[in-house]
């Protein structure tokens, strides 16, 4: 039996695969964008679980939305229709850019890229793949094909082949790789482990243009921007792109695992067998998505989180610094680059209760949760200023 005083990130580090890198705390216990660890300290959480707890932690629609499903039904596979699954189709499919009216479901956005990546051969034929330098898809291995960190990359060669990496926004390097023998072309509208690098509406939308020349599929990986964190419920919707498949994860149920692929009507109708995910579309899943769509429209989340992050950018570029390179981002989806490797700052902010991410060796990622009030916004950057300003 476990007891108080057992030390919780031992038995993690004895018995886990040893895949992360802990932080030498233990989370217990969340409500709105505060965490508490099994110690009882307080911390303002700027990471959301990856931007997964878009709606901060615990929120009242969305344990109720989990609580009243798991007592009706929680497993449901793809044969058989589900009331959560159809009504969630029918809200997300009206939500979504115009064009998209089919979607996928499963569990993650890993795989959400992977069934994206087999929708866009079986549509085109071609096996042809271009993705972006300091891209990030996922860990599979057909997403890390498209995912550009070497380190990701090399202990699994040899991967996927016919996958090309461009200069991230650079319309040229694209268009000379887009040959007759591509077949899809997947790209971030911010690249977040790249470092929270947001890419200009001339590339995105030239991306398209090619495309659509070209005969291949653009695939928009919405993974952790969709839902609200960049100011709009999709990022696309900043630059008025029409992708022919999009990958969203992450923030799209507050912190209950799904995924999904929204298909236009270049992407053709998959057929019956070719791919399928028995967790995908479950009804517990599919109610916590309904719910945290109806809290993002209700309170209005995705405006708050422009309203918010325009605040938060502003606060930032104002830090004297001379450890700060540049400050970029968009809505709540924040980097702060230093001139030097952000690991230490990390440990720092959490010291003094700020809980953030990396992006890359030198970027501190700020994705809060879209609820965070300004009190908390004030404090990560008092910690950020104190941190960055020592000497």
């Amino acid at each position: 039996m476990i007891g108080i005083a057992t030390n919780y990130s031992d038995i993690e580090a004895r018995h886990s695969s040893g895949v992360y890198g802990l932080r030498g705390m233990t989370l217990v216990r969340g409500e709105g964008a505060i965490l508490w660890d099994d110690r009882g300290r307080r911390y303002v959480d700027c990471t959301a679980a990856y931007g997964v707890a878009s709606l901060g932690h615990c929120h009242p629609a969305l344990v109720a939305a989990v609580r009243d499903q798991a007592q009706q039904l929680i497993s449901c596979p793809g044969i058989f229709a589900n009331d959560q699954r159809a009504l969630l189709l029918q809200e997300l499919t009206k939500a979504l850019p115009a064009g998209l009216d089919r979607v996928f479901f499963c569990n993650s956005g890993t795989e959400a890229i992977e069934a994206g990546l087999k929708f866009a051969r079986l549509a085109t034929g071609r096996p042809g793949i271009i993705a972006a330098m300091s891209g990030f898809h996922g860990r599979t291995m057909g997403a890390l094909s498209a995912t550009w960190e070497p380190h990701y990359r090399e202990p699994f060669a040899p991967l996927l082949p016919g996958v090309r990496h461009i200069p991230y926004d650079n319309l040229a390097a694209l268009e000379a790789a887009l040959t007759d023998d591509v077949g899809a072309v997947l790209l971030e509208i911010v690249q977040g482990e790249g470092g929270v690098r947001p890419g200009s509406a001339g590339f995105l939308l030239g991306a398209q243009r090619l495309c659509r020349e070209r005969g291949a599929l653009l695939i928009i990986d919405e993974v952790q921007t969709g839902f609200g964190r960049t100011g709009k419920l999709f990022a696309v919707e900043h630059y008025g792109i029409e992708p022919d498949l999009l990958c969203l994860a992450k923030g799209m149920a507050g912190g209950i695992p799904i995924g999904a692929v929204a298909l236009g009507p270049r992407a053709g109708h998959p057929g019956v067998g070719t791919h399928g995910s028995t967790f995908g579309g479950n009804p517990l899943a599919c109610a916590a998505a309904r719910a945290t769509l109806r809290v993002l429209h209700e309170e209005q989340l995705p405006q708050k989180a422009a309203q918010k992050g325009a605040f938060l950018l502003e606060r930032l570029r104002s830090i004297k610094s001379r450890r700060v390179r540049e400050i970029r981002g968009l809505g709540l989806m924040v980097g702060i680059e230093l001139r030097e490797r952000a690991t230490p700052y990390l440990q720092a902010l959490q010291e003094r209760g700020l809980l953030a991410l990396s992006a890359g060796p030198t970027v501190i990622r700020l994705l809060p949760p879209l609820i965070i009030g300004d009190d908390e916004l004030e404090f990560a950057v008092r910690v950020l200023e104190e941190v960055l300003s020592q000497p």
